[in-house]
C-alpha cells in the first residue's frame, strides 16, 4: 500500500528557534517514519516582505542544514527550495483565477502583516494563501502537519481543490489536517501568552535560537516570566508562564505533566527554570554540532538543493500537466 504523502513548508527568515524545532522539526521527522514526505524551504513566501537578498540566501542555507541536522532524511524524501520549482508559480497562477477576493481579504495573516508593514501592502502579501494552495496541491498532498491555529490557509486550500475539481473532474486530492500533538506550542519567554516568534528582536529574551550559545539559554529561561506562587503546576490560563516551561520540559524529556509537577515538587521555580534549560540545551547539542559541520560544506548543500529540485519537479509533472489540461492550455 502506497504511504500517504505530506507537504509542509518553512520560511527562512532567520535562525529558527526553539518553537520551530519542538512545535514542527521533530514531527517532520517523526512524519517521515510512516509517510511520503515533501518539505520545502518556502523562500517564494518570504519576499512578501522586503528581504536582504544577501541574508536570505544565506537564511535558506542555514535553514536546509538545520533541517538535515535535525534529522529530515533528504534521500528517502524530498527536500527543497521552492523558487528552485517552476511550477509553485505556474499553479498558483492557475488557482489564483478560481479564488475570490473576498476570500482573501478574509485572512487574518494578511490583516496582520498589513497593520505591521503599513509601507508595503504589496499585490503578493493578499495573494500568498494562494501560493501556498498551489505548494500543497501540485504533489497531490494527503496531510498537512499545522498547528490548531493554522487551519484557515489549509481550508481555503481545500475550498480551492473543491471548486476546481467541481468545475473540471477529479484533478486535486482535497487534503487534510494532520493536527499536531498540543504539547509543543511553545510561548515567548518573555510573553508567554503569545508565540515565540523569530521575528521578534534577536537579541530579546523572549526567544531561545537553536544557534544560541548554552550560556544564553540557561540565561534566558532564568529570566523567563513566571508569577509568585511559585508552584511547578500546570495551569495555562492561571500560570501561563509556568505553564509554558513544563510544556518545552515536556516536549524536550517525554515526561506528562503529572510527573513533571511531582518531580518538581516543593522545589520552587529557580530549580526548575535551570532543569528546562539544561534539558533544551541536552537536546540540541548534537543537532548544533552536527549543523556546524553541515553548514561548512557549501558544495554538499548545493547538490542536495539540486537533487530536491529534481526529485520535486518530476512528483510534481502529473497534476500540473492536468491542472493545464482541465484548463484548456495547449498540451505538447
Amino acid at each position: 500500500m502506497a504511504q500517504k504523502i505530506v507537504f509542509s513548508g518553512i520560511q527562512p527568515s532567520g535562525s529558527p528557534q526553539l518553537g520551530n524545532y519542538l512545535g514542527a522539526l521533530r514531527n517532520w521527522v517523526a512524519l517521515q517514519e510512516d509517510y511520503s514526505c515533501r518539505y520545502c524551504i518556502v523562500d517564494m513566501h518570504s519576499i512578501t516582505v522586503r528581504q536582504s537578498p544577501a541574508a536570505l540566501e544565506k537564511n535558506a542555507r542555514d535553514l536546509l542544514a538545520f533541517l538535515i541536522s535535525a534529522g529530515l532524511d533528504y534521500k528517502k524524501h524530498i527536500l527543497y527550495a521552492q523558487s528552485h520549482v517552476r511550477a509553485h508559480a505556474q499553479l498558483a497562477w492557475i488557482l489564483s483565477c478560481f479564488t475570490y477576493m473576498g476570500e482573501l481579504s478574509r485572512m487574518t495573516q494578511f490583516k496582520d502583516k498589513s497593520q505591521k508593514h503599513e509601507d508595503n501592502i504589496n499585490a503578493g502579501l493578499f495573494t500568498y494563501p494562494v501560493l501556498m494552495a498551489a505548494d500543497i496541491l501540485l504533489f497531490g498532498t494527503e496531510l498537512v502537519p499545522i498547528g490548531e491555529d493554522q487551519t484557515q490557509h489549509l481550508e481555503l486550500s481545500r475550498t480551492i481543490a473543491a471548486r476546481f475539481n467541481n468545475l473540471y473532474g477529479d484533478v486535486f486530492k482535497v487534503p487534510e489536517a494532520y493536527i499536531t500533538r498540543t504539547g509543543t506550542r511553545v510561548m515567548g519567554l518573555q510573553e508567554p501568552t503569545r508565540k515565540m516568534s523569530k521575528s521578534d528582536d534577536p537579541a530579546s529574551a523572549n526567544v531561545v535560537y537553536l544557534l544560541d550559545e548554552p550560556k544564553s539559554i540557561l540565561n534566558k529561561f532564568k529570566r523567563a516570566v513566571t508569577d509568585s506562587d511559585n508552584t511547578v503546576r500546570f495551569a495555562p490560563e492561571e500560570k501561563p508562564g509556568i505553564s509554558n516551561l513544563i510544556n518545552i520540559y515536556s516536549a524536550v524529556t517525554g515526561k506528562d505533566f503529572t510527573d513533571i509537577e511531582k518531580e518538581f515538587e516543593g522545589a520552587g521555580y529557580g530549580k526548575f527554570k535551570t532543569a528546562v534549560a539544561e534539558a533544551v540545551i541536552s537536546e540540541l547539542e548534537p543537532i548544533i554540532k552536527k549543523y556546524n559541520e553541515i553548514r561548512a560544506d557549501a558544495a554538499f548543500l548545493d547538490d542536495i538543493l539540486k537533487e530536491g529540485a529534481q526529485k520535486a519537479d518530476a512528483a510534481a509533472e502529473d497534476i500540473m500537466r492536468k491542472a493545464q489540461k482541465a484548463v484548456g492550455f495547449i498540451s505538447l
